[in-house]
């Protein structure tokens, strides 16, 4: 996502920009301009790589004298036009070093209806975890993370947790949720409004936290095990139901196959508090 994700906060070694090639070199330094909205000339190679950056919001105020850089960024941008300067004088383009990282599409292209893509400032990590709160599973080894550098979608809010989909680096997708504590943006989107149905399983099923590739299986439950339905999402040619249970003494939450849980309309239903 980014050439050097902390130029803006910390200071870069002449060893540490003489690791790229000479082109590279100049979008690591228009890298520190754009994280501030510095607009390029449209259709050139620097507003095309920029707007494929997910982080990257063009600034219609951005300043006409471009006085945007703090310290640490101008030192930065002052070293690498330098080691620039020192490539050209040596007739390099530095071929040894790294060159411009291939830009990774991280669009989900067909995301759960309901959920729109969200813009949130970057450098943040946002801790999920299956619901709306700490007690449920945290994914990832109870590591999981959505980057606020990559895409994320969100649907709404439950209990002062937002409903989130993004891309892991498996190249599947994780639905979860995260704290509004955990994050400074205004997120303006509706309260969600899930039904609370027990019923049980028709028939033995592996639930998954990614109802987009169904990469990711986080459990399997035998038939007639008792869950709490929440949710019908109807995607491509995959419907998918929402479900709540406990597994193995943890709460989670995730998606079965539509057809394993039986019909809450079809069934003598206890609805849950």
């Amino acid at each position: 996502m980014y050439i050097f994700p902390d130029s803006n906060r910390r200071r870069l070694s002449e060893s540490k920009a003489w690791e790229w090639q000479y082109d590279a070199l100049g979008y690591a330094f228009n890298e520190l301009f754009a994280r501030h909205g510095r607009p390029f000339d449209i259709g050139q190679k620097y507003d095309n790589y920029f707007k494929t950056q997910t982080w990257y919001k063009a600034d219609p105020n951005y300043p006409g004298d471009g006085k945007v850089l703090n310290n640490v960024e101008w030192d930065n941008y002052t070293l690498i036009k330098a080691v620039r300067a020192q490539m050209k004088a040596m007739g390099t383009t530095n071929p040894e070093g790294k060159p411009l990282p291939r830009v990774h599409d991280d669009r989900i292209l067909s995301p759960l209806p309901g959920f729109v893509e969200t813009y949130f400032k970057p450098n943040q990590r946002l801790k999920v975890y299956d619901g709306p709160g700490t007690q449920y599973r945290r994914g990832a080894d109870g590591k999981a993370v959505a980057s606020t550098n990559g895409r994320v979608y969100a649907a709404g809010w439950e209990s002062g947790w937002l409903m989130l989909m993004y891309e892991v680096n498996t190249g599947g997708v994780r639905v979860g949720f995260a704290s509004a504590q955990d994050f400074t943006d205004k997120v303006d989107l509706p309260a969600l409004s899930f039904s609370r149905v027990i019923v049980p399983l028709l028939a033995a099923t592996q639930v998954t936290e990614d109802p987009v590739r169904a990469l990711s299986p986080v459990a399997s439950l035998a038939a007639g095990t008792p869950v709490t339905w929440l949710n019908r999402y109807y995607h491509r040619d995959m419907n998918w139901d929402y479900i709540e249970f406990t597994h193995n003494g943890t709460l989670m939450r995730g998606f079965v196959p539509d057809g394993v849980v039986t019909p809450f309309y079809e069934t003598d239903i206890e609805i849950t508090k």
